[in-house]
């Protein structure tokens, strides 16, 4: 992963700051970690593994309405009980009553009954992910404009409100995991942006650790292995390129059975033709 350093961002960026005057001000759902339901300072963990469930599948889709159906199968993964429906309604009734403990009254406009299922209408900026999302659109259009810089702090913001897996202390089921797989994509989505940025200032030397532990992460990811020969090659360190290069070709092989792309043997080549690492 994205070393410390790299993840903080320059300056705290809360994505639950007040909205003066209106319902519920301050609160928020995070779920880029374990999952919270926060209001002003205050943060709350939904008691129950499947009251969390609940709130944890309506987060993933703010405002969409989440069908029974859709609940049953995250809850009992194929094998509801006779009493599903009922249980069902009774986790959203325990999880009501701990957001209105929290929020009051508030929590009546935040989980909904729609028709046949439920919905957490959280204003835009309430929930982490949303946010997460927004700045790393935002980061794309600086970099389309030319700003790197600009970029590289926006995303330092976007990957500082992650606090570990997301929904890690929620148990999954087949629809959360989805979820979650898509999510933790976004992150890595966002880790190459930023890597991409530096490297774009010429930043090659200060890429390098991030690589190396994204990699450990991801080892069969060949963008990544073919972004740190790369990396190597023009810090000057033309024999760990060549190392790297040697390690990733025995992974694919013995992981996969596969040879290493294009990419990654035209950076060989490069290399080997004794290339400016300029």
């Amino acid at each position: 992963m994205i070393s410390q350093q790299t993840l903080r961002p320059t300056a705290h960026h809360d994505p639950y700051r007040p909205v003066a005057g209106t319902a519920g001000d301050g609160f928020g759902v995070r779920i880029l970690g374990p999952l919270q339901v926060v209001n002003g300072a205050s943060t709350h963990r939904p008691r129950g593994p499947k009251v969390r469930k609940v709130l944890a599948l309506l987060a993933v889709r703010p405002r969409d309405i989440i069908d029974l159906d859709t609940i049953v199968e995250e809850l009992w993964d194929g094998a509801p009980p006779a009493t599903a429906v009922s249980t069902v309604r009774t986790h959203v009734y325990h999880l009501r009553q701990e957001l209105e403990r929290e929020l009051g009254g508030a929590a009546r406009d935040v989980l909904v009954t729609e028709g046949s299922g439920y919905a957490l209408h959280l204003p835009p900026g309430r929930l982490d992910l949303e946010e997460f999302t927004r700045l790393c659109a935002q980061a794309r259009a600086e970099l389309r404009a030319g700003r790197r810089e600009a970029a590289i702090q926006t995303l330092d913001t976007a990957l500082g409100l992650w606090r570990g897996r997301p929904l890690s202390d929620v148990s999954r089921g087949r629809v959360l995991a989805g979820h979650v797989a898509r999510i933790e994509d976004l992150r890595l989505r966002a880790q190459e942006l930023r890597i991409e940025a530096a490297m774009g200032l010429g930043q090659h030397r200060e890429v390098v650790p991030d690589l190396i532990r994204l990699i450990a992460v991801d080892p069969l990811n060949e963008w990544l292995h073919a972004r740190l020969i790369d990396a190597l090659h023009r810090s000057g360190r033309r024999g760990d390129a060549l190392r790297a290069f040697n390690h990733v070709r025995s992974v694919l092989a013995e992981e996969l059975g596969l040879e290493p792309s294009e990419d990654l043997r035209q950076l060989q080549h490069h290399i080997l033709a004794g290339g400016s690492a300029a």
